[in-house]
């Protein structure tokens, strides 16, 4: 806290209310609110959280309209051009990236947790035939305290680092049960010779009939994405895991709550609508008119994977996972891919007509993702699941931060009443 401030005044009465400044490192300072309400009366109003900041953390900074992301004070670009996921957990996890041995251990430790318990596997005998994998995704991850209750004292440190190690190396074993169940295909149990990527990719497309080998290329490309998609500050499942958290509820309750909220598609879900996009556009040659019809907001038609809540500029993810693109497809076979073709011509008028550069509709993160996990053989189902499997790092590192904060308080939002005003009961018959 800084000793700089800003003032509310009072109208009517003159009276000025302080409100101290909070900085941080780098980026947008935030005012204190927290005792408007005891000195004025009055709740400050702030729909969606657009300029209300909700916590302090030390894990991710965005600067939107300079298209920045760092983890840790890292650059995403440079994480993703040398780093590995693994590494990169260490280091959303613990705030600096780990030396040889160090990263040595926390992969052992990971590589050692990835089996489920047997009991847990039995809970997708309970769901549908055709139950959406992110439906099980977040019934099993809120169900992993009851097998693992004996170490969920949030608490004790420990028990928060046996806790991150076990999420993190689990979720991708959830995930490919949950593909393999909607498949109808047996499961199959992680390898621990096998990297993180591989071992998932391994575990969606092995068979028990036959030996199944993981294209290095496809590996390295998922890798890439699970940098990018680690974690992205207070965004709305990151936000629900913190607020469900603040209760004092077990960790795999809230890291279920975080996986239920990026099921919604204007979350996790936008890359498979940008699929969705591209299949009705159907040949390049629609775009010019598809883009018209967007400018013209004819009912119905949206631009999927442009734009972003916090990005003002283009989604430094975004150019990433471009690149990566190229690459996947080329090793595939597949440079000629229509959707890819769609997508670099949407994205051409995008960048050169006044109309989305005034609004700064940029491509974001979404706009290529999906179609790399379609090249990688990865189903549209599957899309927001790998996207958890990524982000629990993050969900994993805001949880423990929060926990560990001795001023952390449960989260209570208020709100501005517009219902009916105090009224007598009236009974049945005289209604």
């Amino acid at each position: 806290m800084t000793s700089a401030t800003y003032s509310l005044v009072n109208n009517e009465t003159g009276e000025k209310t302080e409100l101290p400044l909070i900085t941080g490192t780098i980026g947008t300072p935030g005012a204190d609110v927290g005792k408007v309400y005891d000195k004025l009366g009055i709740f400050t109003y702030d729909p969606g959280f657009t300029s209300t900041c909700s916590t302090k953390s030390s894990i991710t900074y965005i600067d939107g309209d300079e298209g920045i992301l760092l983890y840790r004070g890292y650059p995403v670009d440079q994480l993703a051009a040398h780093s590995s996921f693994i590494e990169v957990c260490y280091l959303v996890l613990h705030g600096e990236l780990p030396k040889k041995a160090e990263l040595e251990a926390f992969e052992g430790s990971i590589r050692r947790h990835t089996m489920i318990n047997e009991g847990v596997k039995r809970f997708f005998d309970g769901f549908y035939h055709d139950a959406h994998p992110m439906a099980m995704l977040t019934g099993v991850t809120g169900a992993l305290s009851a097998f693992y209750h004996d170490t969920t004292n949030n608490k004790d440190a420990r028990h928060r680092e046996i806790f991150a190690h076990r999420m993190i190396a689990k979720i991708p074993t959830i995930a490919a049960a949950a593909y393999k169940k909607y498949s109808g295909q047996p499961f199959m149990h992680p390898q621990n010779k096998l990297d993180y990527c591989s071992n998932l990719l391994h575990m969606m497309f092995a068979v028990p009939a036959e030996p199944y080998q993981v294209d290095p290329i496809a590996a390295k490309a998922l890798d890439v994405l699970f940098i990018l998609h680690a974690d992205h500050e207070q965004n709305a499942s990151t936000s629900t895991v913190r607020m469900a958290g603040s209760t004092g509820c077990n960790p795999y309750a809230a890291i279920s709550s975080g996986i239920a909220a990026l099921w919604g598609p204007l979350h996790g879900g936008a890359n498979e609508a940008v699929l969705t996009m591209l299949d009705e556009i159907g040949d390049v040659k629609h775009v010019p008119d598809f883009m018209d019809k967007v400018k013209n907001k004819v009912e119905g038609v949206r631009l999927m994977g442009f734009g972003h809540r916090v990005y003002k500029n283009f989604d430094p993810r975004a150019k990433i996972i471009r690149e990566q693109c190229h690459k996947v497809l080329k090793h595939l076979g597949k440079e000629n891919d229509p959707k890819m073709e769609l997508a670099l011509k949407l994205e051409e008028i995008a960048l050169n007509d006044d109309y989305f550069k005034e609004r700064k509709l940029y491509p974001n993160v979404d706009f290529y993702s999906g179609i790399i996990y379609e090249a990688l053989g990865i189903p549209v189902n599957m899309f927001t699941p790998m996207f958890a499997v990524a982000r629990t790092v993050g969900w994993c590192a805001h949880w423990s931060e929060m926990t560990a904060d001795k001023t952390t308080r449960i989260a209570r939002p208020r709100q501005v009443y517009t219902g009916a005003a105090t009224r007598d009961y009236v009974a049945c018959d005289k209604r």
